[in-house]
């Protein structure tokens, strides 16, 4: 969107006072349209799109990438335009929300059900008037053609992994279309936020995807702080980062591993893995928790670190330092390796722009966004950083990104180390009534969580945006023209979350 179109937007609509983070502007159904094209035209980016009683509600980055706004239209009518008919990244989100909450969207593309299996005690189960529980037949999307066949896969897998259901058509050993079902791993989260104080809101963000949970939990509490005007220590925000930070090695470098896994290199994984474990282990020793969940909280940190937790993560990031560069000569020297990730599984840079894919995945097809860079909140805005990005949209590429995001990880830490303010590490705070908004760089990518809040300090509505809402489809793009047998190595390449995702 042009600075121009997003300047009519809130000169025409109604900016609500009480929502920080971001401007909400409530619309009508001509602007939210206008919009809609404005995203099919590739001139703005959808960050989100999520469904309330009795409206609905659209995030949408400008052109530059450098702001962010939330739009929302009333559906008295419980109908509502389509966006998914200008842009298709939509098109799921508008399932959700009719699955969720019973608002139609018109002229839809696709009008199945995405979440609701037919298994809940009624549909609609957050709208203003649930009805009794339905069930109708899921189809797949058809592929024609000679010989082609289909192979289901899952939603029960060999390993012990999140279910998810794929379902290929395929021309001898070449996929020709892949589908995926997912919703499986739904826990009604949005339904158990409501009515929550912030400090179980804060524990059910946190669980949202495991190995995120750092990033949530800070994208929860910063809505929550925005909402209420709150402002955090400088230690805290340190100690976030730290935290974060130190999320995002024990995944990359997990997912590093677990790809040459998947392409028969198991000496690499069993390397990562290694590593992936020291992390966790000094993670463990400074904040409580090998994941560090419940570890950041509104207003704050639950944790301190203590001289001995310095000590060990400068330990750590020396065994690294010596360690994961080895490792990497292996990778680009192994040519059995590289003949399975070097033009596997291209991402094309036209697709990941189009679904504003977030993290290793839009950065190894030139999507260049960074939350912590692009809308930078402390202490990112006082450190230096490089945000990798390639253009070949590759497994290779993803790797890559990832190996350098590993190195800028440590830098980070290293800077967090030596500069982490003394101070608090808690503000306290009145709840009460306001809406905020938040988007914070996990590891697969940008986390947004949109919080409202009743008078009483509950929460009225939480809405949180995985990044994997907007990576998944991509996969299926992904995969095509490639062989059945590199779909895991092309699945481990983007790791998307079933548990962030399924909310």
């Amino acid at each position: 969107m042009s600075e121009n179109a997003l300047a009519t937007i809130l000169a025409t609509g109604r900016r609500v006072e009480t929502h920080r983070g971001f401007s909400r502007i409530e619309i009508d159904a001509a602007a939210w349209q206008a919009i809609a094209a404005q995203l099919g035209n590739g001139r703005a980016t959808l960050s989100a799109l999520w469904g309330d009683t009795g409206a609905v509600h659209m995030a949408v980055q400008d052109e530059s990438m450098a702001n962010l706004a939330v739009v929302s239209l009333a559906c008295p009518e419980d109908r509502f335009p389509s966006v998914g008919q200008f842009h298709p990244p939509a098109i799921r989100l508008e399932r959700t929300i009719r699955d969720l909450f019973g608002l139609i969207p018109e002229n839809a593309p696709d009008t199945r059900a995405w979440l609701d299996y037919g298994r809940w005690d009624v549909c609609h189960p957050l709208g203003k008037s649930p009805g009794p529980a339905s069930a109708s037949p899921y189809e797949f999307l058809a592929a024609e053609g000679e010989s082609i066949h289909q192979i289901a896969v899952g939603p029960v897998h060999a390993g012990i992994i999140e279910p998810g259901h794929f379902r290929f058509n395929v021309n001898g050993e070449a996929v020709v279309r892949l589908e995926a079902r997912l919703g499986y791993t739904h826990k009604g989260v949005e339904g158990l936020m409501r009515g929550s104080d912030i400090g179980r809101g804060a524990k059910l963000a946190g669980r949202a995807s495991g190995d995120s949970t750092v990033a949530h939990a800070i994208a929860f509490a910063r809505a929550v702080e925005a909402a209420l005007q709150v402002k955090v220590p400088a230690r805290a925000h340190w100690l976030r980062a730290l935290m974060a930070e130190l999320e995002r090695l024990a995944n990359h470098i997990g997912d590093i591993g677990a790809i040459c896994n998947d392409a028969s290199f198991s000496l690499i994984q069993a390397h990562c893995a290694i590593l992936r474990e020291r992390v966790l282990r000094a993670a463990d020793m400074c904040f409580g928790h090998r994941l560090m969940r419940d570890c950041v909280e509104p207003g704050g940190v639950a944790n301190d670190i203590s001289a001995e937790g310095v000590a060990q993560l400068r330990a750590l990031l020396a065994e690294l330092r010596h360690r994961f560069p080895n490792l990497v000569r292996i990778y680009d020297n192994t040519a059995s390796l590289q003949d399975r990730t070097v033009g596997t599984g291209i991402l094309r840079a036209a697709l990941a722009a189009q679904f504003g894919a977030g993290g290793f995945i839009g950065r190894a097809s030139g999507r260049n966004f960074d939350a912590r860079r692009n809308f930078p909140y402390p202490p990112y805005d006082a450190l230096r950083f490089d945000v990798p990005i390639r253009q070949d949209g590759d497994v290779n590429a993803r790797v890559w990104v990832r190996i350098q995001e590993v190195e800028q990880s440590m830098s980070l830490l290293e800077q967090i180390l030596s500069g982490v303010p003394s101070g608090p590490l808690h503000t306290e705070f009145s709840a009460g009534g306001g809406e905020g908004v938040s988007v914070v760089e996990g590891f697969r990518g940008d986390v947004l969580i949109s919080v409202r809040l009743n008078d009483d300090g509950s929460i009225a509505r939480c809405h949180m945006r995985d990044p994997s809402w907007f990576q998944w489809p991509l996969l299926e793009a992904a995969i095509e023209g490639n062989i059945v047998a590199d779909f895991p190595l092309c699945n481990k390449s983007f790791n998307c979350s079933y548990s962030g995702h399924d909310l």
